[in-house]
């Protein structure tokens, strides 16, 4: 599980405009659209091809819980890809994102400003535009959870911790650590 890059991608399926499909038969029968067959489709979920025509045919009606995770997590990947394009892009370029993080938060600096103990912080921070490029752009590109917490760690070095360079000019980095929440909105 992924927590930032899941917590990116909730935060563009909040500019969905309509709801993607919720039970079985249709989640399938999107898939076999999307991917132009059954077969791709079985392969994908690591199910039969047959078991793939029951669902579509309404068959079967209630997959077992690890298919129907597997099934919904797909679909919402696929689903809208316009509007995710969209959303995705006026953050990027206008809106920015805004974090809301609960963690465990350390930072080092100079020998003077460095603390040895990270304390839990509760922060709800406006990131701007180029921040959320960074972050799309390295989740387009397939980065991992850890560069995805380096790449918000940063951010908020630069936006909450420094406040734009006016102040911790010696702070040279920021860690998350011990997530308790995470939550970015467009």
């Amino acid at each position: 599980m992924s927590l930032f890059g899941d917590g990116l991608d909730a935060a563009v399926q909040k500019a969905f405009t309509r709801p993607a499909p919720k039970s079985a038969g249709p989640q399938m029968r999107y898939m076999v659209k999307q991917l132009g067959g059954t077969k791709q489709v079985a392969q994908m979920l690591r199910i039969s091809q047959r078991t793939v025509e029951r669902y579509v045919k309404d068959q079967i009606k209630k997959p077992r819980p690890d298919l129907a995770a597997r099934l919904e997590r797909e679909v919402k990947k696929r689903w809208q890809p316009q509007i995710r394009a969209k959303a995705r892009e006026k953050a990027a370029t206008t809106g920015g994102i805004v974090i809301d993080v609960h963690a465990r938060l350390g930072y080092a600096g100079s020998p003077i400003d460095t603390t040895d103990e990270d304390r839990i912080r509760h922060l709800t921070v406006a990131l701007p535009p180029q921040h959320a490029a960074r972050l799309f752009d390295a989740q387009q590109q397939g980065a991992n959870d850890d560069r995805l917490r380096e790449l918000t760690a940063e951010a908020l070095k630069e936006v909450y911790f420094q406040d734009g360079g006016r102040r911790a000019g010696s702070l040279q980095e920021v860690q998350i650590n011990d997530v308790l929440n995470l939550e970015f909105d467009l």
